[in-house]
């Protein structure tokens, strides 16, 4: 819901598409600065904490969001500071949760646990947008409150999470354990080789942040569109987490995920000739 309506509210305000994509690189500059630090934090921090306190932030970025555009004192500045600031906190909120779930279930049951974990997570990216755009319709601040509610409720549910986990000891930040988690990928070559492919085809794939001009001045529709396009995605990968959920991939792993994005580069430019 957040990113529809920053979106459509941005191109709303400036009719530009550099714009558009400052606020995907504000969101992903955090992410890439901070991830040795998150990762390092995640290790040796409570995540449920951890968790708890950037979905706070996160609820209060959207309280400021909502009341300045119902005041009618946000611009677009505002807007990249704010979503800046939720760049920063996601950064450290995402490895916290992804590495609390090996925590909650037995390790024989940890591939299906990661494949219903993405397919609530898509679940969630494709309800979003499109209820998103409705209410945008009422006007941002709408979306926004109900963004702030959701991540109040994220919080209430993430601290009641339980499970017996003994924290290791503290032991004093040095290089090399800030570096560790970067050391065991490149000990590890099929996972340095997915994680590689994987960044590359988001990084020079990411046409989503055009989507608000495409809702807008190609297609011709409101905000309700634009979260529909927003769920486009989403439902697709719906579909192949309910699929892996009940049929994990056992053999040509590498095979599939080349075949994958070599998909995925041919609809991005299919998408970008489209008119």
């Amino acid at each position: 819901m957040l990113t529809v309506a920053v979106g459509w509210q941005v191109y709303a305000l400036t009719r530009s598409a550099f714009d558009l994509g400052l606020v995907g690189l504000v969101q992903f500059l955090p992410a890439v600065v901070l991830l040795l630090l998150a990762g390092h934090v995640a290790d040796r921090y409570d995540r449920r904490r951890i968790a708890r306190i950037c979905q706070s932030i996160e609820a209060l970025v959207a309280v400021l969001l909502a009341a300045g555009s119902a005041m009618g004192w946000i611009t677009e500045y505002a807007i990249l500071a704010l979503v800046f600031a939720v760049g920063g906190v996601r950064a450290f909120e995402t490895p916290s949760l992804q590495a609390m779930l090996p925590l909650l279930i037995p390790a024989r049951m940890l591939p299906r646990a990661v494949a219903s974990s993405a397919t609530a997570t898509q679940t969630a990216i494709v309800i979003g947008p499109a209820i998103g755009g409705l209410l945008y319709v009422a006007g941002p601040a709408w979306t926004y409150g109900a963004c702030a509610a959701m991540f109040i409720v994220a919080t209430i549910l993430t601290g009641r999470i339980r499970y017996d986990h003994v924290m290791r000891t503290r032991e004093r930040a040095t290089l090399e354990s800030v570096f560790a988690g970067l050391a065991f990928i490149r000990s590890r070559e099929a996972m340095l080789g997915a994680i590689t492919l994987d960044m590359v085809a988001v990084l020079l794939g990411g046409v989503t942040a055009l989507l608000p001009i495409y809702a807008s001045d190609i297609l011709h529709t409101g905000p309700w569109g634009l979260g529909l396009l927003r769920s486009a995605p989403a439902l697709g990968a719906l579909a192949v987490a309910l699929h892996l959920a009940r049929h994990p991939l056992r053999r040509h792993a590498g095979r599939t995920m080349f075949a994958a994005v070599a998909v995925f580069g041919a609809v991005t430019i299919v998408f970008g000739l489209s008119r």
